[in-house]
């Protein structure tokens, strides 16, 4: 049902865009040119009054603002050589790691599938 709806408007767009080309094209191809209705002209700007001035406010007295007092410099001590002879770790005797015993065995996977009696064949009849 979607289907059919998106083919039906893919159809209609198409028959839309074809039919406005060939209009177009035909508005190309006439000599003649229409009948385009006359701009009016435009009124003459008159000249604008200017505008009005901003009026000066009143100033208004204000007390001078507190000084901020300067930090004392300060001197940093010089950061602390680093030593040129670093000593060495002593070395620590690991024991070995025990020997690896074996893994026990992964029991491995069938790759026969069971017969199940009631699917096997019945045993054959012989007759004398």
């Amino acid at each position: 049902m979607a289907s059919n709806k998106s083919f039906i408007t893919t159809l209609l767009l198409v028959v839309t865009m074809s039919s406005m080309s060939i209009e177009a094209r035909h508005l190309l191809q006439t000599s003649t040119q229409p009948n385009l209705p006359n701009i009016p002209t435009l009124p003459n700007p008159t000249t604008l009054s200017p505008l009005p001035s901003i009026p000066t406010l009143p100033q208004g007295n204000l007390p001078p603002l507190p000084t901020i007092p300067s930090l004392p410099k300060l001197t940093m001590p010089p950061l602390p050589s680093f030593p040129t002879n670093i000593p060495t770790l002593p070395s620590l005797n690991i024991p070995p790691l025990p020997a690896t015993t074996s893994l026990p065995n992964i029991p491995t996977i069938p790759t026969t599938f069971p017969t199940l009696p009631f699917f096997s064949p019945p045993p054959s009849t012989s007759s004398p």
